[in-house]
């Protein structure tokens, strides 16, 4: 090993190592900051804020290419036949 690669390779550490942990304390602070401020509960209650009267769930109102509209109400599964065992 040269001296030139000794110097690269300590110099690596020196920068990762730090990064490393920088990286992994802002994520447990993170993690820390969403669990006090509630961001952790009701995961189901925050995914369905954005519908509205105007676009229920699982109604979809907004269609790519503009051409082709299926509609298919998924909330109501109850009203769908079983397929026979």
């Amino acid at each position: 090993m040269s001296e030139s690669t000794g110097t690269m390779e300590w110099f690596f550490y020196a920068v990762a190592f730090p990064v490393t942990l920088l990286l992994l304390a802002s994520a447990v602070y993170a993690l820390y900051w969403a669990s006090k401020n509630g961001q952790l509960r009701e995961f189901e209650k925050g995914a369905e804020s954005i519908f509205d009267d105007k676009e229920p769930v699982g109604v979809q109102t907004d269609f790519f290419p503009a051409g082709k509209k299926k509609t298919k109400n998924v909330k109501n599964t109850a009203d769908r036949k079983q397929p026979a065992a």
